[in-house]
């Protein structure tokens, strides 16, 4: 997937003053996976892109999209949330931050107190 797609979705519904951001974080993640590659040999970038796109897909907002797209820069890049915060506010960080803690949650089945 191309950013382009990602923007061409977007401005289905954004106004055209929201799209500032969506670019803004696009560009971040890119300069902050800079390098870094998957073991199948896609850019770490990717992911990124395509969270976005469904996000963009269920028509939320600026805000949530460009989260969507920094939602690895926490995990996988030496910059923190505050560096998030500082370029995009506290309402992104606090997105970013809320996905990062979510592959902390255990999803499988888990046994009751019973064992049953």
């Amino acid at each position: 997937m191309e950013f382009e797609q990602l923007l061409q979705k977007a401005r289905e519904y954004l106004p055209p003053d929201k799209l500032g951001v969506v670019e803004r974080a696009y560009d971040f993640a890119l300069k902050a996976h800079q390098g870094q590659l998957r073991v199948s040999g896609e850019s770490y970038v990717q992911h990124s892109l395509e969270t976005a796109y469904i996000v963009a897909c269920l028509k939320l907002d600026a805000n949530a999209v460009a989260a969507a797209l920094l939602h690895d820069v926490p995990e996988d890049c030496p910059v923190p949330l505050s560096d998030i915060e500082k370029e995009f506010g506290p309402e992104v960080r606090q997105m970013v931050d809320g996905v990062t803690k979510l592959s902390s949650i255990y999803w499988g089945k888990s046994a009751d107190k019973e064992g049953k």
